[in-house]
C-alpha cells in the first residue's frame, strides 16, 4: 500500500473528527444564546433559584439513563477528584445559573451579551495568572479582533454607544457569573480525560441540585408564589433542562477535553452571532452591514486566535 493510497484512506476518519470538533464548538453558543433569551423572556414569571431547580432536576432525569452505566463504573475516579469535581458544579453550574438569571432581573440582555463576551479573554487571563499558561501575540490579537466583532454586534454599529452604556448590580453578577464560568472551564480541563463526560456531567447535576435544593425549599417557605405555571413557562423550563444544561454542556466538556480550555472558550464568543440568528428567525428582526461586520471579525478573530499551537 503506498502512502498515497493511505493518506485517502485516512481522509474520511480526518473530515469525521474536523466535523465533530466543528459540532462541538459550535452548538454549547447556539444553545446558550437561547437560554439568554428565555431565561431574560420568563424572568418575571419564575424566580431564578426555582428556574435554576427546575432546569438542571430536568436535565438530571434526562442524562441519569445514559449516565448510570459510565457514573458507576467510575465511581471511585469521582472519589479520587472529588474536590475539583465540585469545583467545577459549584463554578460553572451552580453559581454560573444563578447569578445569570438574577442578572437578567436587573440588567438588559444587551449587557449581557456584553459581558458574556467577556468569558473567553478571562479564560485566557485567569490561565495566565493562576495555571502558568503562555498565549503568543497573534491569539491575543486573534482574540481582540473577535471581542471587536462581538462590540459591532452588540452597539449596532454605533461606536460611540459604548461610552454612553450605562451598568448596575445586575451587571455585576453577572460579570461574576462570566468569571465562575472561566474557571469552570480551565478546572474542567484539569479532570482527566478517561473519565467518561457523560457520566461527569451526570454528577456535576447531582452536586448542584444538593447544593440549590436548600436555598430552594427557604424560598418555598415564603409568603410569595416562586412561580406562575403555565404552559409556556412549562415549555421554556423543559427546554432550558434538555437543550442548554444537558446538551450543551455535555459537548462543550467534550469540546475543552479535545481542543484545550482556551480555544473552546473562544466558542463562547459565537453567542452574539446566533443570537442575532435568533432573531431574525423569531423575532423578524432586520439583517443588517453591522450584523455581517461582527460576525466576518468574530469569524476572523477567532480564526487567528485558532491558528496557534500553544493554547491550552
Amino acid at each position: 500500500m503506498t502512502n498515497q493510497d493511505t493518506a485517502v484512506e485516512a481522509s474520511p476518519t480526518a473530515r469525521t473528527s474536523q466535523a465533530y470538533i466543528l459540532l462541538l464548538f459550535f452548538i454549547p453558543p447556539l444553545l446558550w444564546s437561547a437560554n439568554f433569551i428565555i431565561g431574560r423572556a420568563v424572568r418575571n414569571d419564575i424566580s431564578p433559584v426555582t428556574l435554576t431547580f427546575a432546569r438542571w432536576l430536568i436535565a438530571l432525569m434526562v442524562i441519569l439513563p445514559f449516565a448510570l452505566p459510565h457514573m458507576r463504573r467510575d465511581f471511585h475516579r469521582y472519589l479520587t477528584y472529588g474536590g475539583r469535581i465540585i469545583a467545577v458544579s459549584l463554578s460553572g453550574v451552580v453559581a454560573f445559573s444563578l447569578l445569570v438569571y438574577f442578572g437578567l432581573h436587573h440588567t438588559s440582555g444587551t449587557n449581557a451579551l456584553l459581558l458574556n463576551s467577556c468569558i473567553p479573554v478571562l479564560i485566557v487571563l485567569f490561565g495566565a495568572i493562576f495555571f502558568g499558561n503562555r498565549i503568543s501575540g497573534k491569539q491575543v490579537l486573534g482574540l481582540l479582533i473577535s471581542c471587536i466583532g462581538v462590540l459591532i454586534i452588540i452597539f449596532r454599529g454605533d461606536v460611540g454607544a459604548l461610552a454612553q452604556q450605562s451598568f448596575n448590580s445586575g451587571d455585576l453578577l453577572l460579570l461574576a457569573a462570566m468569571a465562575s464560568f472561566a474557571f469552570y472551564t480551565l478546572w474542567l480541563r484539569k479532570i482527566p480525560g478517561d473519565i467518561d463526560r457523560m457520566g461527569l456531567l451526570g454528577v456535576q447535576i447531582i452536586v448542584t441540585l444538593v447544593a440549590v435544593l436548600p436555598i430552594w425549599l427557604i424560598e418555598q417557605s415564603g409568603a410569595e408564589p416562586t412561580a406562575n405555571w403555565t404552559w409556556t413557562t412549562a415549555a421554556a423550563v423543559l427546554f432550558l433542562g434538555i437543550f442548554p444544561s444537558f446538551l450543551s454542556y455535555l459537548f462543550y466538556g467534550k469540546c475543552i477535553e479535545a481542543i484545550g480550555a482556551a480555544r473552546a472558550g473562544l466558542s463562547i464568543h459565537f453567542i452574539p452571532v446566533f443570537g442575532v440568528g435568533l432573531s431574525l428567525i423569531f423575532l423578524g428582526e432586520t439583517l443588517h452591514l453591522f450584523h455581517l461586520a461582527g460576525i466576518v471579525a468574530i469569524l476572523a478573530g477567532v480564526t487567528l486566535a485558532n491558528s496557534g499551537s500553544n493554547l491550552p
